[in-house]
Parts: structure tokens; sequence; C-alpha cells
């Protein structure tokens, strides 16, 4: 404002595009600040706005093929609209998924989109639906009236189990995440279904149930093998566990060198 010699509010008004400014003073407003390499004040102009076009965005695994996913299709809806997203990730932990909410909080983002680390309500999260637009994916807590946008888990366990029945499988086991969760419960709820449609049984002891990682199916088959007794085909809950299930070769003198 100095440098062109005109009021605070002209250059808030250039830098607007607001009614009131003659086109060769917004011009030469611009490229006062593009010399002086000025940049607005983001905070400021959110406490006047009561905006900031800002989304926090809380994951529990980054390293998951699935969330990278959810997390770019989030950020391409926000940026057609103009929003800046920041991603949090919790590592499934309980505190610092509480740290995150109240560092989104304290930067007055405009509305929070979270994957919880657990099934059952959050106090913090529940205080900040108060004042802060709150959107629940993937997995949303128990019996929650907030809103969640989520797949159907149990029509997916059931297609997967299907389709290893219809390959010829008989055998079939189950190895998923967190007990309690709501997506490996549903998704075991399909894989049921679906061996009980077919007639097929359900054996107990080609169940398991770990976490939400590769160690997960790591496990699960070395134990099996130790027993020598294990299915024919496994349904793995998600990508994550999935690598843990699948059979690696064993090393070759070529791999060693």
């Amino acid at each position: 404002a100095k440098e062109a010699h005109v009021s605070f509010a002209t250059v808030s008004r250039a830098f607007n595009g607001v009614y009131g400014v003659r086109p060769s003073t917004r011009k030469r407003i611009l490229e006062i600040a593009e010399r002086l390499n000025y940049t607005p004040n983001g905070i400021a102009r959110g406490l006047v706005r009561k905006q900031t076009k800002t989304i926090g965005l809380v994951l529990p695994d980054i390293t998951n093929p699935f969330y990278p996913e959810v997390a770019r299709g989030i950020e391409e809806g926000a940026t057609q609209d103009g929003y800046s997203v920041f991603l949090c990730n919790t590592n499934w932990e309980q505190q610092r998924q509480s740290q995150y909410l109240q560092i989104l909080a304290e930067k007055r983002v405009d509305g929070i989109i979270v994957a919880p680390v657990a099934d059952t309500a959050d106090p913090q999260l529940d205080r900040l639906f108060d004042t802060i637009p709150v959107v629940y994916v993937d997995r949303p807590p128990q019996n929650t009236r907030r809103s969640y946008v989520v797949i159907d888990n149990v029509r997916g366990g059931f297609i997967a189990t299907e389709h290893l029945i219809d390959a010829g499988y008989r055998s079939i086991g189950f190895v998923g995440g967190v007990e309690q969760s709501m997506p490996v419960d549903e998704r075991l709820a399909g894989f049921r279904m679906a061996m009980e449609r077919h007639g097929l049984p359900i054996e107990d002891r080609f169940i398991k149930i770990g976490h939400f990682r590769q160690e997960t199916g790591i496990s699960y088959i070395e134990e099996l093998i130790r027993q020598g007794d294990y299915p024919r085909a496994v349904f793995a809950e998600n990508d994550i566990v999935a690598l843990g299930v699948i059979p690696r070769p064993a090393p070759t003198r070529d791999r060693l060198l």
C-alpha cells in the first residue's frame, strides 16, 4: 500500500478482485506485489473471513496402499473447490490421533476427514463436532450419529470368498486385522456367508485376527506350517496382510549373489 500510494483497503480489493479499483491501479498493485515477493497473510485472512480454505485429513497408515488412494481422491475433490489438505498419519496410535486433532483445531481448518484408529468414539473428536465439521471415512466408530463414507464390506467379503470357491477351492482360511474392527468383522461376515451359501465347512483354526500389518499374514502362514495343517486358499482382509500371506520363493545361490 505504501509503495503504491494507496490505502490498505484498495490493496485488499485489488487482490480479491473486488469492484471499486481501476484496472490500471490493480495492475500496478499486482506488479508491485510481485516485485516485493509479497504473500498475503493466510492466517489473518482466515480470521477475517472465518474460513481458511483448508481441510485436515487424518489417516492411520499411509504405507497401506488403500489410504494413499483415499488421500488422492480427497485432495482432487478439495482442489477443485480451492481447498488445501493437511495430511496427518497416526500410525494406528490413539495418542497421536488426539494430538493431530488438537493441532488441526488450532489451525482453524474448515473441516476434518478422519479414518479413526479405533471403533470406539474419541471424546476429543466428539467435542470437535461442536465447532468443526467432521466426516469419517473407511471405518466410523460404532453407533455413531455422524456422517461417514464407507464401502460395503460384507458384500466385498462375500465376493472375494466366492471368487476362491468358483476357482475350485473348498478349504479356505481368513486372516484379518484388529478384532472388533468394523471392516474386519463385516468382511469376515461376508466370508462366512459365502462359505455357508456353498455348503462349505468353516474351520475356526483357519481364521486368524491380528493387526493391519504384513507381519499378521506372515505369522498366520508360519503358524499353519508349523502345525502341518493349513487351508488351500486364504482370503486376506487387506493388501498389506495379503503381502504377508503370499508365498516367498526360497533363496537361491543367484539371489544371494
